[in-house]
């Protein structure tokens, strides 16, 4: 097996249901009630947690923006969120 690989199976119910095996859904942190996105890339289908996938994408976007902002070190998020901090208590 490669590593970081793991492979399960699941059975296609009549209306296209599937079962995510539980050792599949703890490695992919899903749970009762929570959404999943399907990616498809050359015929093949990647399973994601909906929330990991909406924080990569946020990250994605947010990529270089603190260092556009002037953002260039941990003391200076820090600064800047003491003084967002300190607008909001006024």
């Amino acid at each position: 097996m490669i590593a970081n690989t793991f492979i399960d199976n699941a059975k296609v119910m009549s209306k296209g249901q599937i079962t995510i095996p539980k050792d599949i859904r703890e490695i992919l942190g899903i749970s009762c009630g929570d959404r999943v996105i399907f990616v498809v890339e050359n015929g093949s289908v990647r399973l994601i947690n909906s929330a990991v996938y909406a924080m990569q994408m946020l990250q994605a976007q947010m990529a270089g923006e603190a260092e556009n902002a002037g953002l260039t070190s941990d003391s200076a998020v820090m600064d800047l969120v003491k003084e967002v901090c300190a607008e909001s208590e006024n």
